[in-house]
C-alpha cells in the first residue's frame, strides 16, 4: 500500500488506523480494557506486519459503548454480550424494515 492509498482511506471507518496506544488514550482508557474486549471477542483488531494490534474508528465506537457499560457498574464480559445483543436487534430491524418496504412495492395495495 502506497503513502497515496493510506491516505485515501483515512476516511475509511474499518480502516485500523489506530495503535492500541493511541486507541486507549483516545477512550480514556487502558490497554488492558482493550486486550479485555478482544479477548471477550467483541472486537477483533487486525494486527501490523510486526503484529501490532490496529484499531478502526468503527472499533472505537464499540470500545467507547463498552467503557461506557462498565463505567456504570457492568461487568465487562456482560456490557460486551449486551453490545454484541444492540447490534444483531439493529440489524434485525433493518432487514425487518427492508423486507416491509419490499413487501410494499410488491403489493402497494397490501400497504393500506
Amino acid at each position: 500500500m502506497t503513502a497515496d492509498d493510506t491516505f485515501g482511506r483515512l476516511d475509511d471507518d474499518d480502516y485500523p488506523a489506530y495503535t492500541m496506544g493511541r486507541a486507549a488514550e483516545m477512550l480514556g482508557t487502558t490497554q488492558g480494557f482493550l486486550r479485555a474486549i478482544g479477548e471477550a471477542r467483541l472486537i477483533t483488531p487486525l494486527r501490523s506486519a510486526g503484529g501490532h494490534r490496529r484499531y478502526s474508528r468503527y472499533q472505537l465506537r464499540i470500545a467507547a459503548r463498552a467503557r461506557e457499560l462498565v463505567d456504570h457498574g457492568t461487568p465487562i464480559e456482560a456490557a460486551c454480550r449486551i453490545i454484541i445483543l444492540e447490534d444483531q436487534l439493529e440489524e434485525a430491524q433493518r432487514l425487518n424494515a427492508e423486507y416491509r418496504r419490499a413487501t410494499e412495492s410488491a403489493n402497494p395495495t397490501a400497504a393500506v
